[in-house]
C-alpha cells in the first residue's frame, strides 16, 4: 500500500485527545478512560474512520477504539472527529499484532474488519487480518462470547478466510457472499469503500465467525 505523505500528520496525531498514545498503560482498564463499564467494540484498519463513526453514533452504550497503523490514514479520521466529537469513541495506532500488549484477555466484547488489503501474493499470506498469526491474536482479547465481523468485495481474500478461519479453531455463524441483497445486510452500516463498490455493482461479502 503506497500512502500519500501529509506533512506534519505525525505532530499532528501526537497533540489529539483523540488518539491514545499509550494503549498498553490502559489494558484491563478502558472502561475507566471512557468513564463508563460498557461493552468494548474495535475496528482493525479503520481508513478513514466512517465505519466506527456511526457506528459510535448508532451505539452510544457501546465504546469504541478505531485502529489504524498508518498516520496518513489516522489524521483523516481525526479531523472527522474534530468537527463532530464522539465520547464513546478513540483511537490508537498500532501494529495489529500487538493487539494483545493493548488489550487483557476477554477485554473485547467484538471486532470488526472492513476492506483489509488483500495482499493478493502467496508469499504475503500472513500478512492478511484473517491469516492464523493474527486469528491467534484476536482470540487472546475477544471475550469467549463475542464474535468477530469481516467484510470485503475482494473474493479471493474472502475466499482465503472461510478457509482460514476455521482452521485457526473459529467456527461461522453467518455468512454471505451478497451482504446486501441477503438477511445479513439488515441495519448494516456501511464503509467508504463498502458505499463505493457496491455502488459499481460488486457483491460484498461478510463472515461472523466465534472462537471454538
Amino acid at each position: 500500500m503506497r500512502l500519500r505523505h501529509i506533512p506534519g500528520a505525525e505532530e499532528r496525531i501526537a497533540e489529539s485527545c483523540y488518539v491514545i498514545h499509550d494503549p498498553e498503560n490502559h489494558r484491563a482498564s478502558w472502561s475507566d478512560l471512557f468513564g463508563t463499564a460498557a461493552p468494548l467494540h474495535i475496528e482493525i484498519g479503520m481508513g478513514k474512520g466512517r465505519f466506527i463513526m456511526d457506528m459510535a453514533r448508532l451505539h452510544p452504550d457501546i465504546n469504541y477504539i478505531g485502529i489504524e497503523r498508518y498516520p496518513t490514514v489516522l489524521l483523516k479520521a481525526i479531523e472527522k472527529m474534530e468537527a463532530d466529537p464522539l465520547p464513546n469513541l478513540r483511537f490508537i495506532c498500532v501494529d495489529a499484532r500487538l493487539l494483545a500488549e493493548s488489550f487483557a484477555p476477554g477485554e473485547v466484547n467484538r471486532i470488526y474488519l472492513n476492506f483489509s488489503d488483500p495482499w493478493p501474493k502467496d508469499r504475503h499470506a500472513k500478512r492478511r487480518l484473517t491469516s492464523p498469526d493474527f486469528m491467534d491474536v484476536y482470540r487472546k482479547i475477544l471475550d469467549p462470547k463475542g464474535h468477530l465481523e469481516f467484510k470485503t468485495d475482494n473474493r479471493g481474500l474472502f475466499d482465503y478466510s472461510v478457509t482460514s478461519v476455521p482452521a485457526s479453531g473459529w467456527n461461522f455463524t453467518a455468512l454471505t457472499y451478497d451482504l446486501h441483497h441477503s438477511t445479513m445486510g439488515i441495519g448494516n452500516v456501511m464503509t467508504e469503500y463498502e458505499e463505493k463498490f457496491s455502488s459499481k455493482g460488486n457483491p460484498i461479502c461478510k463472515m461472523i465467525a466465534v472462537p471454538r
